[in-house]
């Protein structure tokens, strides 16, 4: 297949050094057997997750079992007892370590990360100008240059303590070659109406299919603006959709001129053109949704219909304000998640930032407390991308962690007795990275170290495939 050729060159060029630990009594890690499918997360000061019925939780002094993948108990420490364990990670060292779901990102577009600083933020009139200028730069692209690209992106979200990436983007290979460069769970939704590769239709969709079961990453469906897909496109879509469970996405309702050409095209507004053709639903995803009336909002919430919001690229792109508020009046918060968006909508790559920007945006309405920003994160966003065995932190889930150094500029002080306060911290201190991530129960990032990625190798060759991007633009 030939995302292995290119994925087999690309970890030849970036390959990490395994970080040195557990060689002294400095070390979190204690490795008793290299295999490393008993892990015991012991003696955690404070863990943040949502409980089985979706309430916040923060819970002192616990531990986390994992076997394999899987996260088998979560327990008080002082009943961890007798059991041998291939790594303990002591989370009370040195300060300790605050244990947090690994975030989830519902909308990105990794394949662009090399488009940091090749279009000024804000240089446009509009949205539309902005979106008008990219398929020039990425026309400029090759497939490895997408690879590395998307590496660059997913790493950078890494280190930012999310664990789980969807990914909009009209090419499927560098995603893949992504996804198991770097370890990541990615859902690659690849366009089937794209202005770069218009070559692009649901028969791409079909023979990837034939590779579902073998990939890294899981396949989903997307298409940049409704009006972009013709009809035959949207019901071939759906089929799809329906017969192979896939997820669909698509940017909506971002600016006025999209709503209109919508309606143009279809002679109606945008969620009842995806209600027409039997995408309003449960797989759907939808972006931005700045532009919808009262109506749209409880028809998506009726269906299920998971939303994406995207504060900080809405406002660089002056789109407008998403109706927030309409969403959870109605009863769709649980409905409702966020996105980094790419690089040219948003410099640095975080959800921690995305959340503080909701709490900004809509603060002259109501205050959006940080348990809801925090839910935002996790358990929605799994909701929507229908991984119920993600985003939380109990028996049964996949063991997808960050972890926060407590002894840190963004964390101290907290009031001790309202550990709670140290939740509203990490929201609002912006530029924080992880200390460590564990993805399906392995560790990719160790004392902030990715173990598979060098980094250093790697940004050297962004910044020349960067410059080399430049001069094929301007030809």
């Amino acid at each position: 297949m030939p995302h292995i050729k290119l994925l087999q060159k690309i970890k030849k060029a970036v390959k990490a050094q395994p970080f040195a630990d557990g060689k002294d009594s400095h070390s979190r890690f204690q490795h008793n057997n290299k295999k490393n499918q008993d892990i015991l997360i012991h003696n955690i000061p404070f863990t943040f997750t949502c409980d089985e019925k979706e309430k916040l939780r923060c819970f002192t002094d616990h531990s986390i079992i994992i076997k394999g993948d899987t996260i088998q108990e979560f327990l008080p420490s002082k009943k961890v007892r007798g059991k041998k364990f291939d790594l303990i990670y002591d989370a009370g060292k040195r300060g300790g370590i605050v244990v947090t779901p690994g975030l989830i990102n519902t909308h990105s577009h990794p394949p662009m990360y090399l488009m940091r600083s090749a279009m000024m933020l804000d240089e446009g009139e509009s949205v539309d100008e902005t979106i008008a200028a990219f398929p020039q730069w990425e026309q400029s692209m090759s497939d490895v240059d997408y690879a590395y690209s998307s590496i660059g992106d997913i790493t950078e979200q890494q280190k930012s303590g999310i664990t789980t990436t969807l990914s909009h983007f009209s090419s499927y290979t560098p995603l893949e070659v992504a996804a198991r460069a770097t370890k990541q769970n990615i859902v690659n939704a690849v366009s089937v109406a794209s202005s770069v590769h218009p070559e692009n239709s649901p028969e791409l969709i079909k023979k990837l299919l034939k590779g579902r079961h073998e990939s890294a990453s899981q396949l989903a469906i997307c298409f940049h603006y409704i009006y972009k897909a013709k009809p035959a496109v949207l019901k071939e879509v759906q089929k799809l959709s329906e017969q192979y469970d896939l997820l669909v996405t698509c940017h909506m309702a971002e600016s006025p001129g999209v709503a209109t050409k919508c309606k143009e095209k279809y002679g109606l507004g945008e969620v009842d053109t995806l209600g027409k053709y039997g995408l309003l639903n449960s797989r759907m995803i939808v972006s931005h949704s700045i532009y919808v009336s009262d109506k749209d909002i409880g028809k998506m919430i009726k269906n299920r219909v998971g939303v994406v919001h995207l504060p900080t690229s809405n406002v660089i792109h002056k789109s407008g304000t998403f109706p927030l508020w309409k969403f959870r009046d109605k009863d769709g918060g649980q409905f409702l998640s966020l996105g980094t968006d790419g690089v040219v909508s948003k410099s640095r790559l975080d959800l921690l930032s995305e959340a503080y920007q909701t709490r900004i945006t809509h603060l002259y309405g109501r205050t959006i407390k940080f348990g809801s920003l925090f839910k935002m994160m996790t358990v929605n966003s799994a909701r929507i991308l229908n991984m119920p065995d993600r985003g939380r932190i109990m028996p049964g889930m996949k063991a997808d962690l960050a972890f926060w150094k407590l002894k840190d500029r963004g964390f101290i002080p907290f009031d001790q007795k309202n550990p709670m306060t140290i939740l509203g911290n990490l929201i609002t201190h912006g530029g924080r990275m992880v200390r460590d991530v564990m993805i399906n129960g392995e560790f990719i990032i160790k004392g902030r170290y990715h173990q598979f990625i060098n980094e250093s190798k790697l940004l050297e060759i962004l910044q020349k495939r960067h410059m080399e991007m430049r001069k094929r633009v301007k030809k």
